[in-house]
């Protein structure tokens, strides 16, 4: 009994070691940082209809005052096929010739889980569907994107769902990772043009090794302050040099190079919708200062490409609230 327990103090006072030197790894040190940092937008046309907004004029002003030249832009199922094998590529056209009259280039994410809540976005005829037919109706509508886009140089990646490593949040049917697998090896065999696939993580939520594995370049969201129906908004005590040396270790142990922040907040987070949310509410986890602050630690990081989360809801203030402040601080991000 003695030795039994003389073994687990061991083990105890090795594992407080390896979590004291994980801790001092990863939340100290210096980062290199990077010589310039691109940086890009998110945009959502349901996002943007949501906020009562025309979707058209907030996109154009993102491109012509903004001067944005890298987008991500959402390949949303039910728009693509609002009825069963019946596609309709009209709007998400439009948003990528637009893109290409300005020499801007576009990230498209594919596939049922992608951005903005509810997360995953069905349209209602696959709702009724059992999980195995629904997945082969993905297959077909992936299909029919890759080969409606395949050759438009406008496309520099394909992002393949999003953050589907990340459970508990969302509506969404229980995650597969084989049907993840199969989707991601359907991309790369229509992909005549061998266009990289992004596949995201979250920065505070979830593993980045297993979605890194399976990526040409991994994407992670960077929020800074969030809500939690438990204890309300919440800053994460994150020092930046965090994502520096996680980004470092993902690269050591997977074949993944290139690793961006796909989703950087720059809009507010609470318990309602945003167009809910009194101005003095959403100033809590996001107002002009959180977003000078978002920005720099972002540059902190050592990261060279992040895509701002929001630029909606900034449009959304300048039209409809007449407020322009964080609109023209961001116009200094595309000068």
């Amino acid at each position: 009994m003695k030795s039994f327990y003389r073994i687990l103090i061991i083990f105890l006072i090795l594992l407080v070691v390896c979590l004291v030197g994980m801790a001092i790894y990863f939340f100290t040190g210096e980062v290199q940082l990077a010589s310039k940092v691109s940086f890009g937008v998110t945009f959502s046309q349901i996002w943007a209809e949501d906020m009562g907004l025309n979707w058209q004029s907030a996109y154009s002003a993102i491109l012509d005052d903004l001067g944005v030249r890298k987008l991500r832009l959402i390949a949303y199922w039910p728009i693509i096929e609002p009825k069963k094998n019946e596609y309709s590529f009209d709007d998400l056209d439009w948003q990528i010739k637009e893109a290409n009259k300005r020499g801007a280039e576009v990230i498209l994410a594919i596939g049922q889980k992608l951005p903005r809540w509810p997360e995953c976005y069905i349209p209602e005829w696959a709702e009724r569907l059992n999980k195995s037919d629904q997945e082969e109706q993905i297959i077909l509508m992936l299909t029919e994107i890759v080969n409606h886009y395949q050759g438009n140089d406008t496309i520099v990646a394909w992002q393949i769902e999003n953050e589907p490593f990340l459970k508990g949040f969302g509506v969404c049917p229980e995650f597969n990772e084989e049907f993840l697998d199969r989707e991601i090896a359907l991309v790369r065999e229509l992909d005549f043009n061998r266009h990289p696939i992004i596949v995201s993580a979250s920065g505070e939520l979830s593993s980045w090794t297993n979605p890194a594995r399976k990526a040409d370049i991994l994407g992670t969201t960077l929020y800074r302050i969030v809500w939690n129906d438990q204890i309300g908004h919440f800053k994460y005590p994150i020092p930046s040099v965090f994502y520096y040396k996680r980004a470092n270790y993902v690269k050591w142990v997977t074949d993944v190079e290139k690793i961006i922040i796909i989703e950087l907040q720059a809009e507010p987070w609470g318990p309602k919708m945003i167009y809910e949310t009194p101005i003095r509410d959403q100033a809590k986890s996001m107002d002009l200062i959180r977003f000078n602050e978002a920005v720099e630690y972002a540059r902190q990081t050592g990261f060279d490409e992040a895509y701002l989360w929001g630029v909606e809801w900034w449009y959304w203030n300048k039209e409809v609230k007449g407020n322009n402040a964080i609109w023209s601080e961001a116009k200094k991000l595309w000068p």
